[in-house]
């Protein structure tokens, strides 16, 4: 064979491989609608526990793909593989099969994913993947999201119930004139707090609805002469039908609902891109990663925030330092001051008293990551074979790196290698937020606290450790738990009363005179290891008590297994009693 022709063999087989990883992008991509095209049926259905499995098997899916892709490719390939001449050239004809496809970032990201797991990539290889600090996923949204377009013409009624009327339900509604009186008296509301003497000219909302477990959202803007504010409409279905269930026009209650602790929307959206910049217009503070996340696209998520991090620190100059709060047995926990995120990294061994397994802790995140969240568990990203620059790191770091991580982090030259580590948003620690909040910012922190733990509880998550470094307070005031590696469902448990003692000798001795298995738990100690001062104890008890008896957490565990879907809804309480009286 002539070089030519072998040139010509090779480029063949280039092309086709390019070919076949963009239809696999393809045939992936359809299996990820079809799922979310479900959400609507799940809706009407009332079929909750529908909607929990279809989130779960839309998270598996991408790394399904990937490694259907990685197979077929090494079929493909055989001893060429591993060519990297050959992947330049399967690169090059992939880049030019993908020009003009919406989203065409989501498709680099998977072919990226291939080479990196089937080259087993350190840190970048810009030759045969594409860099992420070049995937700019908006750069090419030329077009907007997809709207309906109300003009106010004077009735605020009228308005809203064009807005609604569009809406079509397989179910009926409830109580339709009354929904769109909620709505209306909550919009007249609102403007009226602003002060907003100016025109509400028109109404924008993305034509697709949004779903997520229990609820519809509609997800749009208003607009008046010189002013824009978010407007997102919850929707519950009941037996008697759909209605309005809450109202969002603050830019912090939208935020909340497209948080980072709460489970994916399932929308079918045909320009990813296009809805990201919409939403991002109304949560300018909120991060593009972020949005890509909870849109569904996990990976373009994570793409997105390694491509902050790496252009944040192109011009920075702070150093990696340990994360507030007290040390982890189980973690290291660092941060760049400047960016806010945690990284987490699992030490090579844990101290007495823990007594996991490293495995165990990464099924606890991997149960974490697909399980609902409901707003009260932090999504913890995992990357793997990080280079970082070891200038950009502390000395106290790198010798707790080097010599509490040394099966995770190396060291080559002048870069630090992570085999493995999560990246998580950064929060104030709870006991930390606790000693420099205003004694009306506490009572509300210790609350939430409370609250927190009976939202993980309802949805089947027992946190283990309640101690409040455990617990993190982000920017809203909400009460967040980020500590997994003691996490474990509730009906895995046995909630007990603590034996009275029945002499002093008994009494008196330092270890439980009683037998205690692995899953026994008592609700009553609970207390003894939250660091509250005596008015935060008081109002703990007073509101949340509960939570520290066995017969709470026993009911809880019934509910579950009686089947029933306790909700935990993405906005603030005093909304959800404006729509139960509507």
């Amino acid at each position: 064979m002539t070089a030519d022709s072998a040139s010509a063999t090779e480029g063949g087989l280039a092309h086709e491989c390019a070919r076949h990883i963009a239809a696999a992008f393809a045939d992936y991509n359809a299996e990820f609608r079809a799922i979310t095209r479900r959400a609507p049926q799940r809706f009407d259905a009332c079929d909750w526990k529908g909607s929990q499995r279809d989130a779960v098997e839309r998270i598996e899916l991408y790394d399904r793909w990937v490694d259907r892709a990685i197979a077929e490719t090494r079929l493909r390939l055989g001893d060429n593989a591993h060519d990297r001449e050959l992947w330049r050239g399967i690169r090059r004809h992939f880049t030019a099969q993908i020009e003009g496809l919406p989203d065409r970032e989501f498709t680099k990201t998977f072919f990226s994913s291939i080479t990196r797991r089937l080259h087993g990539t350190v840190g970048v290889a810009p030759e045969i993947e594409f860099v992420a600090t070049d995937l700019d996923p908006l750069a090419s949204v030329t077009s907007e999201v997809v709207t309906n377009t109300y003009s106010h013409r004077g009735s605020l009624p009228l308005l809203f119930e064009d807005v609604l009327g569009d809406l079509r339900f397989g179910s009926p509604w409830k109580d339709f004139d009354r929904s769109v009186a909620h709505v209306t008296a909550e919009v007249a509301a609102h403007l009226a707090s602003l002060g907003e003497r100016r025109t509400l000219t028109r109404i924008d909302m993305i034509r697709p609805v949004f779903y997520q477990v229990t609820r519809a959202f509609l997800v749009g803007r208003m607009t008046g002469r010189g002013f824009t504010v978010p407007l997102v409409i919850a929707l519950k279905n009941t037996e008697s039908g759909v209605h309005v269930d809450a109202v969002m026009l603050a830019e912090a209650d939208v935020s909340i609902v497209f948080g980072f602790t709460r489970s994916y929307f399932h929308v079918d959206l045909d320009r990813v891109g296009e809805a990201v910049v919409f939403l991002k217009a109304m949560l300018p503070r909120k991060p593009v990663s972020e949005l890509f996340t909870v849109l569904g696209r996990a990976k373009q998520g994570k793409t997105e925030r390694y491509r902050e991090l790496m252009r944040h620190m192109e011009h920075t100059t702070d150093q990696f330092v340990h994360a507030a709060g007290e040390r982890g047995l189980v973690m290291v926990c660092f941060t760049l001051p400047s960016f806010d995120v945690v990284f987490k990294v699992i030490r090579d061994r844990f101290p007495y008293p823990k007594n996991v397994l490293r495995e165990e802790v990464l099924a606890k995140y991997s149960y974490v990551f697909k399980h609902d969240r409901a707003g009260r568990l932090v999504d913890a990203q995992e990357f793997k074979r990080l280079r970082f620059p070891r200038a950009r790191f502390a000395p106290a770091l790198l010798d707790e790196l080097s010599g509490e991580t040394a099966n995770t982090v190396h060291f080559e030259g002048e870069d630090v290698i992570f085999d493995h580590l999560y990246v998580e948003r950064r929060m104030t620690p709870l006991n930390l937020y606790l000693r420099t909040a205003s004694v009306g910012q506490a009572e509300l922190a210790v609350l939430d606290y409370g609250q927190a733990i009976r939202d993980l509880a309802y949805t089947n998550i027992f946190a283990g450790d309640l101690l409040l470094k455990n617990f993190g307070v982000t920017r809203h005031g909400r009460v967040i738990f980020y500590d997994y590696d003691e996490l474990c469902r509730v009906t895995d448990c046995r909630f007990r009363e603590l034996p009275q003692a029945t002499n002093d000798e008994d009494e008196m001795r330092a270890e439980s005179w009683f037998y205690v298995a692995d899953n026994d738990v008592f609700p009553e100690t609970f207390i003894n290891f939250l660091a509250f001062d005596d008015a935060q104890r008081a109002t703990f008890m007073r509101v949340h008590g509960e939570i520290l008896t066995a017969d709470f957490w026993r009911n809880v565990q019934q509910r579950h297994v009686d089947g029933e879907m306790m909700e935990v809804l993405p906005y603030s309480m005093h909304r959800v009693r404006v729509a139960s009286s509507a």
